[in-house]
């Protein structure tokens, strides 16, 4: 299992953080590649965390078809500096299944 972590600023939100989680199929994301990713996403206007996390979701299958993966999204509350809003959205390939992998993972 692959994780890569990231940060996005955003001007609505604030600091957005990604980590996104992934079971390689053929092809790995780049963790260059990431960065850049998640510095091209401070340019974009986000509507919602969850729509977000759908669109990062989308790109990441688009881009290395993982045979599972989790994108997270969470933002820390400017009001409450102990609230935090955070998203998580999981796909996989048909047919993939792992249980005993898949139940290792933490889901945090």
């Amino acid at each position: 299992m692959v994780t890569l972590d990231g940060e996005s600023t955003q001007d609505a939100v604030g600091t957005v953080h990604v980590r996104l989680r992934y079971i390689p199929d053929k092809q790995i994301f780049n963790a260059e590649a990431f960065d850049a990713y998640m510095g091209a996403l401070a340019d974009l206007t986000w509507t919602s965390l969850e729509a977000s996390a759908a669109d990062i979701l989308d790109d990441v299958n688009n881009e290395i078809v993982p045979r599972w993966v989790q994108v997270t999204v969470s933002v820390q509350s400017s009001l409450n500096s102990t609230s935090v809003h955070m998203v998580m959205v999981e796909d996989r390939q048909p047919k993939w299944d792992n249980p005993a992998l898949l139940a290792r993972i933490s889901r945090t």
